[in-house]
Parts: C-alpha cells; sequence; structure tokens
C-alpha cells in the first residue's frame, strides 16, 4: 500500500499572511489539526501549520492570534512525502522527524497523509511487512537459482539475481527476520556439485 492509496484529498491551504486566528477558524470548519501553507509561486516551498504550533507558539504565550501572522509559526520547507512511497516508509520518515503528517506531493499538491491515516487505512494489520518480505525472498531465491542454471553462476545475470536476495534478506533483517547463519548466497555457493553417472 502506498501514499496515495489512503492520503486524503481534501487538503485544507492557508496563505502564510493569513492571521493565526483566520487558520484556527479554518481548521475548526474543515475539522483538520493542520493546514498546508500555500506556495507563494512554483520556486517557493510549501508549508505547515499544526494545531500544535498554535498552542505551543502563541497560546502558551498568551500572543493574541489576530496579530500573528501564520508565517510566523509554521514549519517551512516541511516534510513532504512521494505519493508512490511505501507505508511501511511514510511511518519510518514521521518516526526519524518527529512529524505526524506531511503534503503528498509531486510536483503539485495532491493530498496530506497523517499517521492517523496510516492507522485507519492502512493494510498492515492484514499485510505485515515482514510476511510479504519472507514471501519475496522466497521468490528471489528461487529466480537467483534459476538464473545461475540458465546463465552460469558467475554470470551477470545470476550476480545481479543474487544481489537481490542479499538486499531483501537485508531489509527482513531490520524487520525482525531471524539472522541465519549463513546467506542464501553463501548457502547456495557451498552446495556440493552434482556429478552425473555415466552408465
Amino acid at each position: 500500500m502506498k501514499a496515495k492509496d489512503i492520503m486524503t484529498q481534501d487538503v485544507a491551504t492557508v496563505r502564510g499572511s493569513a492571521t493565526v486566528a483566520e487558520a484556527v477558524r479554518l481548521m475548526r470548519l474543515k475539522e483538520v489539526r493542520a493546514l498546508i501553507v500555500e506556495a507563494r509561486d512554483s520556486e517557493d516551498a510549501y508549508g505547515i501549520v499544526t494545531e500544535t504550533d498554535v498552542v505551543a507558539k502563541v497560546v502558551a504565550y498568551g500572543k493574541d492570534p489576530k496579530e500573528v501572522r501564520v508565517y510566523e509559526i509554521m514549519s517551512k520547507p516541511c516534510i513532504v512525502v512521494n505519493p508512490d512511497l511505501s507505508l511501511e516508509y511514510v511511518a519510518r520518515l514521521f518516526a526519524n522527524t518527529g512529524v505526524w503528517r506531511a503534503p503528498v506531493i509531486q510536483g503539485d499538491l495532491l493530498g496530506i497523509i497523517s499517521v492517523t491515516d496510516i492507522l485507519n487505512k492502512g493494510d498492515f494489520l492484514e499485510n505485515p511487512k515482514l510476511a510479504y518480505l519472507e514471501q519475496k525472498l522466497q521468490q528471489a531465491i528461487s529466480n537467483a537459482r534459476s538464473a545461475a542454471a540458465n546463465f552460469g553462476n558467475d554470470s551477470k545475470e545470476a550476480t545481479e539475481a543474487w544481489d537481490l536476495v542479499d538486499e531483501i534478506e537485508a531489509e527482513a533483517g531490520f524487520y525482525g527476520l531471524p539472522k541465519p547463519e549463513k546467506t542464501a548466497r553463501e548457502l547456495f555457493f557451498e552446495r556440493p556439485t552434482q556429478t552425473v553417472a555415466v552408465s
């Protein structure tokens, strides 16, 4: 599942010059926790203003929201997500940056994705990443063995196929697959060579 599959397409946007009071009214009206701050032109970056920004930077200091502008409290440029990024990577991006929502952008603003979207719309319960990787790993091992049988152990095709196996094994290890004593490639290349009996 990818970001574009679960993102919210109806994105609430606001100008950076708007007051925080206007932004809060828009958040309440749209029932959202964040607004995407519009880019001024094609060379400009998108920004984001969240309910946390309002509370931490305006309310906490007793500032008048009618006097503070969105550009004073927003994050810009903000973390953005590619629509084709898989949910695991979106979740990891959020975890690594401490961001909980981000605009989905590919040239233009396409939507917004949040941790709530991942939790409520994601397929991680039905299709955990580790089970998916285990399945992909078995298929990759089978393909690598076939490439070695068809083109030779040292062929470019076999080497690329085994490189893919190594890559999937490493990613599966990241997600918790127990690390074997020997990789699939090592096991394949240390197997005894079969001799054909001539009658």
